[in-house]
C-alpha cells in the first residue's frame, strides 16, 4: 500500500528501473518522463511520444500484440492516462502477457503547467486498472519497491499495470537532442530487426 505522503522523485524511479528498460522496447508519454528517461540513456528501442498526450498506452499496446515475442513497457502519467481512460479495459480485453504499463501519479500535469489531475481529489488509478479487469495491478511509494515490482512483473509474464506515486518535480530542462521524426525512423528500423530475428528461418 502507498504512503499518503509521495515522497519519490521520477528521476530517481527511472533509474531504479533503467537496467529493465535499456534491452525492452519502451513507449513514453511526452515531456518530463521522456526527458528523464533520455539522460539516464538513449536506446533505439525507446520511443517517447511527443505531441499525442495520452496515446502511449495504445500504442504500447499495438506493438505487444504486433510481436508477441518481445517484452514492452508503457512509461505513462496520470495526465496522460486520464485522457485517454479507455485504454486499460482495451488492454484488458486483449490481456498482452507481454505488456507492463507503467503509471508516474503525481496528481499533476507538471509537462503543461502543473495544473492537478483528477487523482489530487481522489481517483484511483489502480482501481481503475483492478476494475476494468487488468489481471495484475500493483501501487509503489517508493524506487526500490518500483524497481522489484517491475522485475516480477517482467518475470510473471502476465499484463501488468503499476501505479507509482511521484512527487510533482520535473527536469530543469525538457530538451531532448533527438529529433522527433529521427526518434521515429530509428525506433521503427529497431523494430523491423527485432521482428526479423523472431521470424521463422527457412
Amino acid at each position: 500500500m502507498v504512503e499518503d505522503q509521495m515522497s519519490m522523485l521520477r528521476a530517481e524511479a527511472l533509474e531504479a528501473i533503467y537496467p529493465e528498460l535499456r534491452e525492452r522496447i519502451v513507449v513514453t508519454i511526452m515531456g518530463a518522463v521522456a526527458a528523464e528517461l533520455y539522460t539516464l540513456g538513449h536506446r533505439p528501442t525507446f520511443f517517447y511520444l511527443e505531441h499525442a498526450m495520452g496515446l502511449a498506452s495504445s500504442m504500447g499496446l499495438g506493438i505487444a500484440l504486433a510481436l508477441p515475442e518481445q517484452q514492452v513497457i508503457v512509461l505513462d502519467g496520470d495526465g496522460s492516462l486520464l485522457m485517454n481512460l479507455g485504454t486499460l479495459s482495451t488492454m484488458a480485453r486483449y490481456h498482452p502477457d507481454n505488456l507492463l504499463h507503467i503509471v508516474f501519479d503525481n496528481e499533476s500535469l507538471l509537462s503543461v503547467g502543473g495544473f492537478p489531475t483528477a487523482t489530487a481529489a481522489g481517483t484511483d488509478l489502480a482501481g481503475v486498472a483492478r476494475a476494468s479487469g487488468v489481471p495484475r495491478v500493483r501501487e509503489v511509494a517508493a524506487p526500490d519497491e518500483l524497481a522489484v515490482e517491475v522485475r516480477a512483473a517482467l518475470a510473471a509474464g502476465e499484463l501488468t499495470t503499476i501505479v507509482a506515486k511521484v512527487e510533482a518535480i520535473g527536469p530543469k530542462s525538457f530538451h531532448m537532442d533527438l529529433p522527433l521524426l529521427e526518434n521515429r525512423f530509428q525506433f521503427k528500423r529497431a523494430l523491423e530487426v527485432l521482428r526479423a530475428a523472431a521470424a521463422p528461418q527457412e
